[in-house]
């Protein structure tokens, strides 16, 4: 007999794929450059020069055995003590080698790092909106996803609803900063705010609670705002990482869990992960994209073109009459939408060509996300369908 909680879900298929997927068909049809796709988050510029010239410097000169073996279980030791040397560096940290876990990206990470520090039934508290495949990710751990309301007025932590939520079953808080999808970046006050609840409540409940950050955004920043490392302002903190943004190399799926050299047991959390690995089967992440990204951690793509098409984006959305807090980092913006259901608002964009993701799935109703890594004489072009859609459907003046 097959496994009903999987069958289950083949009725459930991501409404972000489900888009990006018609956005594909209709493309057929019409051409996809007149289809205006923002519906996936896929990295739209080339991965860094520097990884390419990498890569290409070890296929022709390493010795094939050891560039494409099986790597440590843990990752490989050179790798890992890159990233620790790297990490130091650019936040100010102390890791050891011994604190890095290397990954099959930032879901691979959140995977190991949730099965950690959580058993079945204990409760994980995530901050709305957020990646809807959390959902999942907590879910199939065995315990318990509990969700904190948006403050939708700057996307920071609704702090009274989070004091609600808390309760001695929780061991776990899981953030995303800067968000996918607000594009919001949490301040250093909101930090700081969030280390000094969480520390009150350890001590209150005689427990651990880790922040697990996903942090696959971190180099995406605009405006020359910063992102705080949250490691630096909480101790029991596992930081995920993917290099799938930064470099541009979400195919590659190679990141990292770095495991701060402050939490409790911090001498013996990635030998765990290696543990956990056993069991799921989300080991050993390809050694020569290992090795090639240890040589470039402090690299990134061009990502200027991120913060070009949010700002020609959300002055056409203000132009508009769109209610939209601006986005700090991503390459996601999520507007208000111009009715309260934003599901059927999205359905009537789709008659315009423009493929946007109701945030239901957020657990955010009434807004949308865009992504808008896309060239950007595609975005300028869909300024002509956005006029049209809410001036027909909506009645906007323009």
């Amino acid at each position: 007999m097959i496994n009903e909680t999987y069958k289950k879900m083949l009725g459930g298929k991501s409404v972000i794929r489900e888009l990006s997927e018609y956005a594909t068909e209709r493309g057929k049809q019409i051409g996809y450059e007149n289809v205006f796709d923002f519906s996936l988050g896929n990295p739209s510029v080339p991965c860094a020069p520097e990884f390419t010239e990498t890569l290409i410097d070890f296929l022709q000169n390493k010795e094939p055995v050891a560039l494409h073996g099986y790597s440590p279980s843990l990752g490989i030791p050179s790798v890992r003590a890159a990233v620790a040397e790297s990490l130091n560096k650019r936040f100010d940290m102390d890791y050891k080698a011994d604190h890095i876990f290397m990954t099959s990206g930032a879901a691979g990470a959140i995977a190991h790092a949730l099965r950690s520090v959580t058993k079945p039934g204990d409760e994980v508290i995530v901050f709305a909106p957020f990646f809807s495949e959390y959902y999942e990710y907590v879910g199939k751990t065995g315990a318990v996803l509990k969700i904190v309301k948006a403050d939708t007025n700057s996307f920071q932590i609704n702090f009274d609803d989070f004091e609600a939520v808390l309760n001695p079953n929780v061991t776990a808080v899981l953030i995303n900063t800067p968000n996918n999808p607000s594009g919001s970046v949490y301040s250093e006050e909101t930090v700081k705010k969030l280390a000094d609840v969480l520390r009150a409540k350890e001590k209150e409940y005689g427990h651990d609670i880790f922040i697990i950050s996903d942090e696959p955004y971190r180099e995406i920043l605009f405006d020359g705002i910063k992102c705080p490392y949250i490691s630096k302002f909480y101790d029991n903190t596992l930081s995920c990482y993917s290099f799938s943004k930064s470099l541009s190399l979400p195919g590659e799926r190679i990141g990292y869990v770095a495991v701060s050299p402050r939490c409790t047991d911090s001498d013996i959390l990635a030998v765990m992960f290696g543990q956990i690995s056993r069991g799921i089967g989300h080991n050993c992440p390809a050694s020569c994209i290992q090795l090639a990204v240890a040589e470039v951690l402090d690299k990134t793509s061009d990502l200027s073109v991120y913060e070009k098409n949010m700002n020609l984006i959300y002055d056409k959305l203000v132009s508009l009459g769109f209610e939209v807090v601006r986005p700090q980092g991503t390459f996601y913006i999520f507007p208000k939408a111009l009715e309260e259901d934003a599901v059927a608002f999205c359905n009537k964009a789709k008659k315009y060509d423009l493929i946007v993701v109701p945030g239901n799935g957020f657990c955010c109703p009434g807004y949308f996300r865009m992504a808008y890594c896309i060239d950007t004489d595609k975005v300028i072009r869909s300024f002509d369908a956005w006029d049209k859609f809410v001036k027909t459907e909506y009645g906007v003046k323009i």
